[in-house]
Parts: C-alpha cells; structure tokens; sequence
C-alpha cells in the first residue's frame, strides 16, 4: 500500500482545511516546493497535490507552483482540483503531471472524463468526495444526489487508472479512515482505490491493510504528517514490515 503525502495549495503556500471548510485554514508551510522535496527525501514515491483554488473558483492560480514542484521531484506526482476541462487536463499534464484527477466534471461531464481517459491512458483519476455516501462537488461546495459507489461503478470500465475516495466526515479531523465506506467502494470499483481522509496514527494506516486485497492500493495522507503524528518514514517502513509478516505468516500456514 503507497503512503502519498499531500500538499494542498491555497494561495501558492501548503495549507490544510478542516472537513474542507475554506474558513478554517492552517498554513503549514510557504514554499511548496521545499515541502515537497521534504516528502520525497523521507521515501514517498507519489505526491499528492490539490489545487483548492482551483477546486473553489475554477482558476489556475497555482500553476507556478505546479510546474515547480514537478520540476523539482523525481517521483510522479498527481493533481486534482478545479479540472473542469479537456484543455484545462491538457494544460496540466503538459506541466509534467503523472496523473490529473477529475472531480466535478465526473458527474457534470462523465463524457470528458471517458474522452480524457482514451487520449491519455493510465493518467487519468476519477476523485470521488462523498458525504453521507453521496458525492459533493466544487471543492465540497455542492452536495448531490449521486452515489458514490454508483460513480465508482460507471467509470470503472472508462479505462481511468485509480479512484480517490474522499470522506468528507473525516477529512483532515485525525480520528481515523471511514473503513466501512472505503471497503463498499472497494467492492464497487474495478479499478484501485486510494483512501483519502482522516488519517492520524500509524494504527490508523496499518487498519487500512486488510482492504488490500479488495483494491485499496493507497492512501493519502495530510494533516498527520504536517503535525507529526505520523512520521512518513517510519510509515512506509512499518506497512513493508506488516505486509511482510502477512506473507511469512501464509507461507507458515501453507507449509
């Protein structure tokens, strides 16, 4: 399971919210691209950024920082937040994005999201933010009426490479992943799943392997690395160690 560390920009600085409200904001950092080599330096293997900008008002007011950040890194690094078009996609990837994540339009426009994914094979992500299991839109402005495990079926035979699920409930408040959420969207998604939200201790993402198998290849993490609950290192150092003993221990049973 990778542990991707997030960097959400607002204003060009990393920044966090919590439960995705803009008015409550916690400044962690004003160079993103520093943060950023700071996660790849301590073994992330994929970054995480969200544009809350773009998410909030539809504008590419981060891009600097994106191309910066992608500049610097030599790990992929994926981006969601106010893409609401094929050009906008385009743009994007062009700024050496390895995967941009399509919210929004998923449910406005479900035909970019099939257009995007056969252009640009393996690239393209569908992120799936629900409240209550029902899908919010425009930054988590907008709730819907859309399930969320009825969108992770539709696009999971659109040829996209993952889904983000996001629940909101939990987002940024450290008290744990909705795992019951993330195990429904697992089953209803033939793609991978990529756990988002509510991450606070390392119990917290050692509780997330036993959804592996059903699809949940990954989990992003945010505010408990920023406040040091969760060193990332030690991290990724305890799920190598927790999967390997999963794997001695079949061995044991099928000796």
């Amino acid at each position: 399971m990778e542990i991707i560390p997030a960097i959400d920009l607002l204003d060009g600085a990393c920044v966090r919210l919590h439960q995705g409200d803009y008015d409550q904001v916690t400044r962690f950092s004003e160079d993103p691209v520093a943060q950023a080599l700071s996660w790849q330096s301590q073994g992330a293997t994929r970054l995480h950024l969200v544009d809350l900008d773009g998410a909030k008002r539809g504008e590419p007011i981060n891009d600097a920082a994106v191309r910066a950040i992608t500049a610097a890194l030599g790990i992929p690094v994926q981006l969601g937040g106010g893409v609401r078009s094929l050009e906008r996609a385009e743009e994007l990837i062009a700024c050496g994005l390895d995967r941009v994540i399509l919210g929004t339009v998923a449910i406005e426009q479900p035909e970019l999201v099939q257009e995007l994914a056969q252009r640009h094979p393996g690239r393209i992500v569908v992120g799936i933010d629900a409240n209550d299991g029902r899908v919010a839109t425009r930054g988590w402005i907008e709730q819907s009426d859309v399930l969320a495990t009825d969108l992770a079926q539709q696009f999971s035979a659109a040829g996209i490479a993952a889904i983000i699920t996001t629940d909101i409930a939990t987002d940024g408040t450290l008290a744990g992943p909705n795992l019951d959420a993330l195990r429904t969207m697992a089953q209803c998604s033939a793609v991978p799943v990529i756990a988002s939200g509510g991450i606070g201790c390392m119990a917290d993402l050692l509780s997330l392997l036993p959804l592996e198998p059903l699809g949940v290849t990954g989990v992003i993490v945010g505010r408990a690395l920023y406040d040091g609950r969760v060193d990332l290192a030690e991290a990724i150092a305890a799920i190598g160690e927790a999967r390997l003993q999963d794997v001695t221990t079949v061995a044991a049973d099928i000796a």
